[in-house]
Formats: structure tokens, C-alpha cells, sequence
């Protein structure tokens, strides 16, 4: 009897242990990483804030502690926890715009130029499944992306290749800007409907997070290799705007509530929509002020 109450004991031991440590690592992996720093050296090409940032967003999300987690299996604690995982979903989206306007137009002069080895690498490679946890992994797709960014800005030294025009920033624009009006769409969608789920609710706003994140990245490498188009057109106010706006986004509540108009509680979705749609507008703003003239 001493036997099996020992037995017992020790399984209720083994049981709180396991919860412990799948609360603890489920809490340090729903940690978001910091945006990186804008890379603005002086002696730096023209391009490297730009191509730096998409790969360090990137980069950010793998080096994060449990690294990409949209792909991770049953026995990860992060599998059932799945803010970041929407977050970083969220990234990846604006990621992929950002990588295809980068070997189509930022780092070709005319549209009869080849395409650049090492940024149609990185398109392709963020292109993979990002729930793929093998054959191959989402980590290892988004590594080599990550890897053919940091050859491309070593070349840059060698041989620049990246055209910061007025219409090429066009070209950036407009594809996070669909993005933007898309999540917006999703998020209005939410709050007019009835019967959405707190877990839908919950990857809503953190899938909008991420979109808001990455495109506050981008927006600020815009402010330094674009620095000479914004100021020509007159465009600096309205970018710092477009900025402002996409930092307000980025909130960080305990938890995600959606209430109603005259409810106690915040509705957190609708914050977010709000920051985002303003950026939204403002960067369709930007985009009428870049084509003038």
C-alpha cells in the first residue's frame, strides 16, 4: 500500500513538473521579439536599411526563443499557444511582399535586367509552407532567405544595385498597403459579425500585430535609403505620420478582449484596426504625393 501511494506521489510529482515547465517555456515563447534597429550606417550602400531590414525581421522571428512556432508539432508547448505563431504569420506576409518588390523593381534599373541570384533566392525561400516542419522545414526556407539577403548586401558594396526612385517606392507601397486593408477588412469583419470565438478573435488581432510590425520595419528603412525621394516630393511629414501610426499598433494587453461599444471591457481589435487603418490611408497619401510630378 506504502508502494503504490509512493507511485502515486511521484506521478503527481512528474505531472506538476511537466506543467510547469510547459507554462514557463509557453511564456518565454509568447515573448514577440524587439523590432530591429534600422542598419543607417554612413559609409553604407545605398539599399543595405532596406534589404537589412527584411532579413532582421525575419531573422528576429528565428532567433526568438523556440524560433519559428506556426510549424511546431503536438509536443511543443508552443502548439497550443498560438499568439506568436499568428504574430509571425503576420511578418511573414509583409516579408514576402517586401522580398518580391526587392528582386522585381528596388534592385533592377530597367525591367530587361536580370534578376539578382541572390534576392530571387531569398523570394523563393520565404515562398515555402510556413507550417512545413520538414522536407523542408519552415526554419531552414527562411534561413537560406536570410542567408542570400546578407550575400546580396555584401555585393552591394562591390557593385551597387538597388534604385531608390519615386516609383519603385511605388512598388513597395502599394502590395503593404492591400495588406493593411485586407487585415482592416478581417478585423472590421470580426466586429460586426456575431458568434466569432475568443480564439479567432485572439489570432485576429495578434496576425494584425504582426502585419503592423514588419511594416513599421519597412517603413522605417524607407525613411533612410528613400530619405532623398521624401524630401523632394515633400513627403517626410506624412511618412513620420505613417510611422506614428504603425507604432500605436503595437500594444501589448495581459489579454485580448473584443468588447462591445458600451461594454466594460477594451476591445483590443478595434484598437489595433484603428492604428492600422490610419496608416493605411496615409500611406495611399504617400502614394498620390509620389506620383506627382
Amino acid at each position: 500500500m506504502q508502494f503504490l501511494r509512493s507511485q502515486k506521489a511521484l506521478i503527481v510529482v512528474v505531472i506538476v513538473l511537466v506543467l510547469i515547465a510547459g507554462l514557463v517555456i509557453g511564456t518565454l515563447q509568447g515573448q514577440r521579439p524587439e523590432l530591429p534597429a534600422v542598419v543607417a550606417e554612413p559609409t553604407a550602400p545605398q539599399g543595405t536599411a532596406t534589404v537589412s531590414m527584411i532579413r532582421d525581421i525575419m531573422r528576429a522571428q528565428l532567433d526568438s526563443f523556440g524560433g519559428w512556432l506556426p510549424n511546431d508539432t503536438p509536443f511543443s508547448p508552443s502548439f497550443y499557444l498560438d499568439n506568436i505563431p499568428s504574430f509571425q504569420l503576420g511578418v511573414l506576409q509583409v516579408v514576402r511582399h517586401a522580398g518580391r518588390v526587392l528582386r522585381d523593381n528596388l534592385t533592377r534599373q530597367r525591367t530587361s535586367d536580370a534578376v539578382h541570384k541572390d534576392t530571387d533566392l531569398a523570394y523563393s525561400a520565404f515562398a515555402n509552407d510556413p507550417l512545413k516542419w520538414a522536407f523542408p522545414s519552415a526554419e531552414s526556407a527562411f534561413g537560406r532567405a536570410v542567408n542570400a539577403l546578407s550575400r546580396f548586401n555584401e555585393q552591394l558594396k562591390q557593385a551597387p544595385s538597388f534604385y531608390p526612385r519615386a516609383d519603385n517606392l511605388i512598388q513597395l507601397l502599394e502590395p503593404l498597403v492591400s495588406e493593411l486593408g485586407a487585415i482592416t477588412s478581417r478585423l472590421l469583419q470580426e466586429q460586426e459579425g456575431e458568434g466569432t470565438s475568443w480564439w479567432e478573435t485572439d489570432d485576429n488581432f495578434y496576425l494584425a500585430q504582426g502585419v503592423g510590425y514588419a511594416t513599421l520595419g519597412v517603413m522605417l528603412a524607407i525613411q533612410h535609403d528613400f530619405a532623398g525621394v521624401l524630401r523632394d516630393k515633400n513627403a517626410q511629414e506624412i511618412t513620420d505620420q505613417i510611422v506614428r501610426s504603425l507604432r500605436g499598433s503595437q500594444f501589448d494587453p495581459i489579454f485580448v478582449t473584443n468588447g462591445g461599444k458600451a461594454g466594460i471591457l477594451a476591445n483590443h481589435s478595434n484598437n489595433v484596426k484603428v492604428y492600422l487603418d490610419d496608416a493605411r490611408q496615409k500611406m495611399n497619401s504617400l502614394i498620390s504625393i509620389l506620383r506627382q510630378g
